[in-house]
């Protein structure tokens, strides 16, 4: 653990990047906007609002022909960007003067990966595609999550398309007239007091999303639970059983040492609340499980890319599509 005091001056003299967000006017871009306030409203840093567009987004008529005609389109945007960011910010204290509006003709992830390079965070709304759109269409957050060199954050709308089908399926498989709700079993606890969740493995990656995690829990003043999903096959060689098969019980033991030999090495404020747990289950299925009672996930990026994420899916991607909270994928 670091010294409080250390922490605190380090965090004052180190001032963060931008968070950039990508704007498009529907309903989960206002979200991740949003989001995006909220937090550099405690953080003091700068947002960059980013819209990529294309010739489709403005108009039907022919494609504009010259200098006057593409500054009436760029204008056109520009008063779009501003319409969307009033509504987004109604109601949250933010500075404006420290909102940058920024619209580039590209598409949505181009404009974002270029822009967002050196941020300190890319933000984004997760579509509400339904699982099988999402398997045969992919996803912009999981495909930007990806391919981003920056921590990116998924930000997802309650009562989503996946929700009332839990709902409706809840309900064929109650045997009464009552009518229950799949949520029924969620936190009782309100959203912002819930603890920020972390998935570590003992990589470097996962370690870079131990400390995004610590900063954010320490922002939101919130505990942080620290999760280590494991299974036999990914634990490695366990000690004294070079060759032969651990128990599970053995198998726990040496997952708890590997925490706590982590969060011993871990620069964690004292002010911060930490909760550790090993749990045998795979990552993917014990941070979405935990998702639910979070009010926030953080995940490394390591897994499958390319095609073999998109057809077996990397940890990151099912935990994107299937969260039920907002998601931070640290690279």
């Amino acid at each position: 653990m670091v010294d409080e005091t250390t922490a605190t001056a380090t965090n004052a003299t180190t001032p963060l990047a931008d968070i950039v967000v990508g704007v498009d006017g529907s309903d989960e871009s206002f979200a991740a906007l949003k989001w995006a306030m909220r937090e550099a409203s405690l953080t003091g840093q700068s947002i960059n609002a980013v819209f990529g567009w294309t010739h489709s987004w403005d108009t039907n008529s022919d494609e504009p022909d010259s200098d006057e005609s593409w500054a009436h389109v760029r204008h056109e945007i520009a008063d779009e960007l501003r319409s969307w960011v009033e509504q987004a910010s109604d109601g949250i204290d933010f500075d404006p003067e420290r909102l940058k509006m920024t619209s580039v003709r590209a598409s949505g992830t181009s404009a974002l990966l270029q822009i967002g390079k050196d941020a300190q965070q890319i933000v984004v709304g997760r579509r509400s595609l339904g699982r099988v759109a999402r398997w045969f269409m992919g996803s912009l957050s999981a495909s930007l999550a990806e391919t981003a060199q920056v921590p990116v954050t998924v930000v997802r709308i309650a009562g989503s398309e996946d929700e009332t089908v839990a709902d409706e399926i809840a309900n064929s498989l109650t045997p009464s007239n009552v009518t229950v709700h799949y949520t029924q079993g969620a936190s009782p606890a309100k959203p912002a007091q819930r603890p920020v969740v972390v998935g570590v493995d003992g990589s470097s990656t996962s370690l870079r999303a131990l400390d995004f995690a610590v900063r954010h829990a320490r922002v939101h003043e919130l505990p942080l639970h620290v999760m280590f999903c494991w299974q036999l096959r990914d634990l490695g060689a366990v000690p004294g059983h070079e060759t032969t098969v651990p128990s599970t019980e053995e198998g726990q033991a040496f997952a708890e040492q590997v925490l706590n030999e982590l969060i011993a090495k871990a620069d964690i404020p004292d002010d911060v609340d930490v909760v550790t747990n090993a749990f045998h289950i795979p990552a993917s299925k014990g941070l979405i499980a935990a998702s639910r009672y979070a009010s926030h996930v953080v995940v490394g990026s390591r897994g499958l890319t390319g095609m073999d994420a998109h057809f077996l899916g990397s940890v990151s991607r099912q935990i994107i599509n299937f969260a039920e909270c907002p998601i931070t994928v640290v690279h």
